[in-house]
């Protein structure tokens, strides 16, 4: 409940929240709303907006509707967001725990192989691990996943090294837990609040990272996609911009209310900002 009201008095967190709950009931309703598949040829060519009722998007060069390939790329935006999050988030928080915690020698190898990992733009790293095992989407996804982990990690360490040493971890040590009960039972859930927060700029990156591959035609062409209708778009930019104007503006809007929300969460969970 107090979470609750620290949340809601943030009206950029409202906003945020508004706009996401939007965007997840535009990939939930897609299928009733747009029943045909919606890379299935439906009309003419680069119908302009507003210009056929059937249309009230336009439509592709292919002739294909673009609301409803918005509304589907809905559902493909937030299922490789989120996968790809609990993907980064979870191999983290496993690195970023057992670093933290041990130190030592752990310390330094697992934060060398994490330095490893951030010596490459993630985009670059992404791009190499789609050529090697395809563009199919859940491939992209597990990539995007992969290249996401090491701030989460580095974050995790972070949370682990201020409080592995606390009374609470001492006195658990006195009662003789073992190191997996103290890391993930007792230390795990007072160093997630940061976490779960930058879990939100994970899935705005992750999102953006799919559009960015779809643009390039590295990401799965068989999927109604955002990026991929973006790439189609920039054929015929000059003359028929709408196409890629309007997945663009369904991105910026995901990745605000994501943004959004995250901000909101921090507000909430800060203890630094409650009383403000």
């Amino acid at each position: 409940m107090i979470f609750l009201k620290a949340y809601f008095r943030s009206p950029p967190a409202i906003v945020g929240l508004v706009l996401l709950i939007v965007v997840i009931a535009m990939a939930l309703s897609a299928p009733f709303l747009f029943p045909r598949d919606p890379l299935a040829l439906a009309g003419r060519p680069l119908l302009w907006p507003f210009s056929n009722p059937r249309f009230p998007l336009g439509t592709d060069n292919s002739g294909r509707d673009i609301a409803a390939q918005i509304f589907y790329g809905a559902r493909i935006s937030l299922l490789i967001g989120g996968v790809a999050t609990v993907i980064a988030i979870v191999i983290g928080i496993a690195i970023g725990a057992l670093s933290g915690y041990y130190g030592g020698w752990v310390d330094n190898v697992l934060m060398r192989i994490t330095e490893a990992f951030q010596t490459l733009p993630n985009f670059l790293l992404l791009l190499v691990l789609v050529a090697v095992f395809g563009s199919n989407i859940v491939n992209v996804t597990i990539a995007i996943g992969i290249v996401s982990w090491p701030a989460p990690a580095r974050l995790t360490r972070a949370e682990f090294l201020s409080l592995r040493n606390r009374e609470f971890v001492q006195a658990g040590r006195t009662l003789g837990l073992k190191d997996m009960k103290l890391i993930f039972g007792e230390i795990l859930p007072n160093a997630l609040p940061p976490v779960i927060v930058y879990a939100s700029v994970v899935m705005a990156v992750s999102i953006l990272l799919e559009s960015a591959l779809a643009f390039l035609r590295l990401s799965d062409p068989n999927v109604a996609s955002w990026g991929n209708l973006i790439g189609l778009g920039r054929d015929v930019l000059r003359v028929q911009w709408y196409v890629s104007a309007i997945p663009g503006i369904a991105i910026l809007v995901t990745v605000l209310a994501v943004s959004l929300v995250g901000q909101g969460l921090n507000d909430a969970l800060n203890p630094r900002l409650k009383g403000r």
